[in-house]
C-alpha cells in the first residue's frame, strides 16, 4: 500500500490538533457537503489564530490536547467496542474517532464516545467523535497520535503496517499476521518508523498471576525446564455458504480487503466465520491460542524448533480451519512442548515442581510455590494491572510495553508452524536464527500468502 506524504508536518502538533478539531466542527455544521481532512488542514495554516479552540491552548476545565495521547479505533464490532470502553475509561488518553466498514458499528461507537465525553467536559461541540469508513481516512488525520486495531484478522498487520508508516502506534488484537512474513514485516515496520507496539495478549497484564507463574520460571525456581504444555479452546466446524445480499450500510469490498473475493455470507462476515475461514483468519490454534502461546513464550523466551501432529480440516460447510489439534514439539534444549485443544492454559514443568496459569486462575505443584515473594529490586515482568493504560502509558514515555512486537512475531510463529505441521501431516524443523523452515520448500512457501489486488505488504528482513 502506497500513502502520500505529510506535507502539513511542519506545522506544531498542537496546531495539527486544532485544525483537525476545527475540521470535525465544519463537518457537523455542515453534513451536506464533501471536505477533504488534509485539504482543510492545510488551509488550516493560513488562518490558524482563528482556528484554534481554547482547549488546545490549555484553557477551560479540559486538559490541553497536546497532554493527552489521542487514539483512532479502527474495527469497532464485538472485540472492538470492548477495546474501546476500556480506552474510554482512561484520563491519559482521548478517543477521537472511529473506523468500520458496517455503518451501524462506527455511528454507535461514535454515539458512546459521545456519550463518555460528553456535558460540560465535552471538548468539541456535538461531541468528540469522527465516523470514517475507510481506515485510510483516518490515519491522515495528524492530530491521531496512536490506533488501536481491531478488525478480523486478516486485516490486522496490512492496517497495521499503514498505521506505523503514517506515524502513528499501534495496539493491534490478536493473532497477529495471516502469514509468517506478514509478521517479520510488521515487525520491521515498526522498528524502522520508531513506533510503540502494544499486543493485545491482555492476560499479561490483567491476569497478574500470570505474570507471577513467568517470573518464578525465569528466576529458575521450577530448576531445570523440562516441559511446556500449552492448551488452547477448540475451533469450530460448519457455517453456511450460501450467498446473500449485502446489508444495507456495509463496505463488503472494504471488508473482503486483501482476501479472495467471495460473494457475502452472514456466516462468513457477522457470524464465527471471521474467526474460522482460513481467507480471514487461521481458527482458534491462533485466535485463541496466541493467549497460551504468548504465556509460554512469556516465562521461557524461545519457540520450539520441531513440531508434529494431528488435527481435523473441516471438509463441510463454509470452516476450513484446523480443529481438534494435538501437537508435540520440542525445544533446541531438549524441553519438550505440547499444544492441544482444551481449558486455556499454559503449564510450565521443572525439575523441581510444576506451575500453570490461565486467564481465571493459577496452580502448582508443589503449592509452596504459590506463596514465593519477589526479593527486594528483582525484576519483575508485570508493568502495570491495566493493558490498555500500558500502552497509553508507553506512547507518552516512548518505553516498551508489556507485549511488545518482538515477542508477539515468536509467539505468533508456534501457532503457525503448528498449523502447518497440521495441514502437511508431517513435522516441520524450523531455524530460530534464520527464522526459516529448515528442509522443506513446501513448508517454506507456506510462510507466505498472496493478496488480493491492489493490497500488499512490503517484504522485509527476516530479522526486522
Amino acid at each position: 500500500m502506497a500513502f502520500g506524504a505529510d506535507t502539513t508536518g511542519w506545522l506544531p502538533r498542537r496546531l495539527l490538533r486544532s485544525a483537525s478539531e476545527s475540521y470535525m466542527i465544519l463537518r457537523r455544521l455542515r453534513p451536506g457537503r464533501t471536505f477533504s481532512r488534509r485539504g482543510f488542514i492545510r488551509a488550516a495554516a493560513l488562518a490558524i489564530p482563528v482556528l484554534i479552540p481554547a482547549t488546545a491552548l490549555g484553557r477551560g476545565r479540559i486538559p490541553a490536547p497536546s497532554d493527552r495521547v489521542t487514539l483512532g479505533h479502527i474495527g469497532v464490532g464485538g472485540q472492538g467496542t470492548w477495546l474501546l470502553r476500556g480506552f474510554l475509561e482512561l484520563e491519559q488518553s482521548r478517543s477521537i474517532a472511529v473506523c468500520d466498514p458496517f455503518r451501524s458499528r462506527r455511528e454507535a461507537a461514535c454515539r458512546d464516545v459521545d456519550a463518555h465525553y460528553g456535558g460540560t467536559d465535552a471538548p468539541l461541540p456535538g461531541g468528540a467523535c469522527a465516523a470514517f469508513n475507510d481506515f485510510r481516512e483516518l490515519l491522515e488525520d495528524p492530530g491521531i497520535d496512536a490506533v488501536v486495531i481491531a478488525t478480523p484478522d486478516h486485516w490486522h498487520v496490512p492496517i497495521g503496517m499503514a498505521a506505523v508508516q503514517a506515524g502513528k502506534d499501534v495496539y493491534i488484537e490478536k493473532p497477529l499476521g495471516l502469514s509468517m512474513r506478514e509478521n517479520q514485516a510488521m515487525r520491521s515496520a515498526v522498528h524502522r518508523h520508531g513506533r510503540i507496539f502494544q499486543y493485545g495478549t491482555q492476560q499479561r497484564s490483567f491476569n497478574t498471576h500470570c505474570a507471577f507463574a513467568c517470573d518464578l520460571v525465569r528466576g529458575g525456581v521450577l530448576g531445570e525446564l523440562k516441559a511446556v504444555h500449552v492448551a488452547a479452546p477448540n475451533g469450530a466446524r460448519g457455517g453456511n455458504p450460501a450467498p446473500e445480499p449485502v446489508p444495507d450500510g456495509l463496505d463488503y469490498e472494504l471488508w473482503l480487503g486483501p482476501a479472495p473475493r467471495a460473494p457475502y455470507a452472514a456466516d462468513r462476515v457477522v457470524g464465527e466465520g471471521r474467526w474460522h475461514i482460513r481467507d480471514y483468519a487461521l481458527g482458534f490454534i491462533a485466535g485463541w491460542g496466541a493467549h497460551p502461546l504468548d504465556i509460554a513464550h512469556w516465562g521461557f523466551p524461545q519457540i520450539p524448533v520441531e513440531y508434529e501432529g494431528t488435527g481435523v480440516i473441516p471438509s463441510e460447510g463454509l470452516f476450513n480451519t484446523v480443529v481438534d489439534w494435538n501437537i508435540r514439539g520440542r525445544y533446541a534444549g531438549g524441553a519438550e512442548f505440547t499444544f492441544t485443544t482444551g481449558e486455556d492454559r499454559t503449564t510450565f514443568v521443572g525439575t523441581k515442581g510444576w506451575i500453570a496459569a490461565s486467564r481465571a486462575d493459577i496452580s502448582a505443584s508443589p503449592e509452596s510455590l504459590l506463596k514465593i515473594r519477589p526479593k527486594p529490586g528483582e525484576p519483575r515482568l508485570l508493568q502495570n494491572t491495566h493493558h490498555y493504560r500500558n500502552f497509553v502509558d508507553a506512547v507518552r514515555s516512548r518505553k516498551t510495553p508489556a507485549s511488545d512486537i518482538d515477542s508477539a512475531v515468536q509467539s505468533d510463529f508456534m501457532s503457525h508452524l503448528s498449523e502447518m505441521a497440521v495441514r502437511l501431516g508431517r513435522k516441520i524443523r524450523w531455524d530460530p536464527a534464520r527464522e526459516t523452515v529448515i528442509g522443506d520448500t513446501e513448508a517454506e512457501r507456506m510462510m507466505s500468502r498472496p493478496m488480493r489486488p491492489p493490497w500488499s505488504i512490503p517484504t522485509a528482513d527476516n530479522r526486522g
